[in-house]
């Protein structure tokens, strides 16, 4: 079957005809921008999953309550290197973001960052 596709002028073309769902499936596609649109205006959008069409699955995001941190070994100068290169980054993230930061979520980046660099 092939796939249908939505975009912001499909959702307010929809609007202005009186449509105010789409049911989401495996064969239903919505740009990004035609999936805020359908949320400003409206559109109730009936789908199985609570993620947005072109959101990507991260289960190191998604699943944190499920996943428990794993214990590496590290060497004394991995360590404070690691931890010098954290407090860099976290203080750059600062400048640009605010104070406004899950520093959680940070950490967990900057460690799966340091691990595929072979530096945890």
């Amino acid at each position: 079957m092939a796939k249908e596709f939505y975009t912001e002028r499909d959702i307010e073309d929809m609007v202005q005809r009186g449509e105010r769902s789409i049911t989401i499936h495996d064969d239903v596609v919505l740009t990004d921008l035609a999936y805020e649109k359908a949320r400003r205006l409206g559109v109730a959008l009936i789908q199985q999953e609570e993620n947005p069409p072109a959101a990507p699955i991260r289960p190191y995001v998604n699943d944190v309550k499920t996943k428990k941190p794993q214990a590496r070994a590290t060497r004394p100068a991995e360590s404070s290197k690691l931890a010098m290169i954290r407090e860099n980054v976290k203080a750059a993230v600062r400048r640009k973001f605010g104070g406004d930061i899950d520093e959680s979520l940070l950490d967990r980046v900057i460690d799966r960052v340091a691990a595929e660099l072979g530096l945890k």
